[in-house]
């Protein structure tokens, strides 16, 4: 059986671009060094997330949906397979490289974007926008804004997923990321005029995030 990748490498650099002064610039570094065979990305796994999963989705019928931080686009081909028009960005240009290499012919629209500063016709223009595990790979300095902008994405009678650790076991060693949310910053995805639907606290057995946030918020 395969072990899942180490967090190490994705420690090793935040830290050094955290020091830098540069809170997200260890993305494109992470991606760049694994394609090249010099680290390995711990959240570069074949399946969708199990958690997004687990959740009762509508069929897309068309509707357009937005995944932020889409890595190499596992997650962003399963909502595109359930019927959505799906955009998906992420801040390094690396891995928006392989995730259009991974999928050929894909109808996900694959972007380099920065959640802290997004195009503007974003702007409340998605009926389906999932989080997942992002913003707990953020530092509390700019952690709030990016709360604040996902949000923004969201549709009138649109829906937001939240996926995120609430927990890191205290042998995975190193100081994050990632760096697990509290309850109240979960809450915090409410502003902008979104409503709480559900916040579960799930377990995740067997990985360095023993318990997740599992939240789903609309804009009515």
């Amino acid at each position: 059986m395969t072990s899942a990748p180490s967090a190490g490498d994705a420690r090793r650099l935040a830290a050094a671009s955290l020091a830098a002064g540069d809170p997200t610039g260890w993305f494109e570094q992470l991606y760049a060094a694994s394609r090249s065979g010099q680290a390995e990305v711990p959240w570069d796994v074949p399946a969708p997330s199990a958690h997004l999963q687990s959740l009762d989705l509508p069929a897309g019928d068309g509707r357009r949906a937005l995944v932020v931080g889409c890595g190499p686009g596992r997650d962003a081909e399963y909502v595109a397979a359930l019927g959505y028009r799906v955009t998906a960005f992420d801040i390094s240009a690396t891995a928006i490289d392989l995730a259009r290499e991974r999928h050929p012919g894909t109808p996900v629209d694959y972007r380099v974007a920065d959640l802290l500063a997004p195009p503007t016709d974003w702007r409340r223009a998605f009926d389906l926008v999932l989080e997942s595990n992002n913003v707990q790979a953020l530092p509390t300095a700019i952690r709030a804004a990016a709360i604040h902008t996902v949000g923004t994405f969201v549709a009138p009678g649109g829906t937001l997923i939240v996926l995120a650790a609430a927990t890191v076991r205290t042998d995975s060693g190193g100081d994050g990321p990632p760096w697990p949310l509290t309850r109240a910053e979960i809450d915090t995805f409410a502003g902008d005029g979104l409503q709480p639907v559900s916040v579960d606290n799930v377990g995740a057995a067997g990985t360095t995030l023993p318990t997740r946030w599992r939240a789903v918020f609309t804009r009515p």
